[in-house]
């Protein structure tokens, strides 16, 4: 993907910072992000079993992608000492708001996820949730991700998965429907799934991407998305066939 598409997917997310759409407060107040939060985490409650933000007090937090910095606010609260990178100047400006409104110290700027602003060995944690399959090159960010974690760290990423129910109907509505049944799950994903380019991913391409990382966890959850015209059925296989795939990967030692 060139640097002109790169910019197509920075000025989609500028106009729609991630959880924006959440709140019907005037943005940048108390009550937008209290509103934002409060949809968040009732719609994905895994979050917070994810993230485990108390785990990271003093700890040194990198989050790429804060959009309207709802985790990276609670990884601050939690008293982690909290870096936030996003591409659009909106989100940015979005998460230092927030972080001012609670009374709470963050680093948080314009950056690449593939050009990390960051020496090496920075981050005890480097946390990104559904963000790094929209970047053009996800592999180049995931070996950002390696490169700035110190030893012993950890990152916690979730990237969508190809094969879920939410995969599966954006097909259908996109491909099989419009009598296209020829277009596969890669195209109807980066031309129908929020930005363009957006990625989605198989377990064992998960596993390639994560291949320099050291005791690589994997764990799928069914979301709500997936539950839209196949509710009965995706609840009855639980996380099988879930949209986010959350990885657990500990970097070098």
């Amino acid at each position: 993907m060139s640097i002109g598409e790169k910019r197509v997917v920075r000025d989609y997310w500028e106009e729609r910072p991630c959880g924006s759409h959440a709140a019907r407060a005037a943005s940048g107040t108390q009550a937008f992000f209290d509103q934002i939060e409060a949809h968040r985490y009732r719609s994905e409650p895994f979050i917070t079993g994810f993230a485990d933000f108390p785990r990271w007090a003093h700890k040194r937090v990198l989050e790429i992608g804060t959009g309207s910095a709802t985790d990276l606010t609670n990884f601050a609260r939690a008293g982690a000492m909290v870096t936030g990178i996003d591409l659009t100047t909106a989100a940015v400006e979005l998460a230092q708001r927030r972080l001012s409104l609670e009374g709470l110290r963050g680093d948080v700027r314009v950056a690449d996820a593939e050009q990390l602003p960051f020496a090496d060995r920075s981050f005890d944690l480097v946390y990104s949730w559904g963000v790094l399959h929209h970047t053009p090159d996800t592999r180049a960010a995931i070996g950002e991700v390696r490169r700035v974690l110190d030893d012993g760290g950890q990152a916690r990423v979730m990237l969508y998965g190809r094969y879920s129910w939410t995969g599966f109907r954006i097909w259908t509505q996109h491909a099989l429907l419009k009598a296209q049944p020829f277009r596969s799950l890669n195209d109807v994903f980066a031309n129908h799934m929020e930005s363009p380019g957006t990625k989605a991913y198989t377990l064992q391409e998960i596993r390639d991407l994560f291949v320099d990382f050291e005791r690589v966890a994997i764990q799928r959850f069914r979301t709500p998305y997936d539950e839209i015209g196949f509710g009965p059925i995706a609840r009855l296989t639980g996380d099988r066939f879930g949209f986010f795939i959350g990885i657990i990967a500990s970097g070098p030692h």
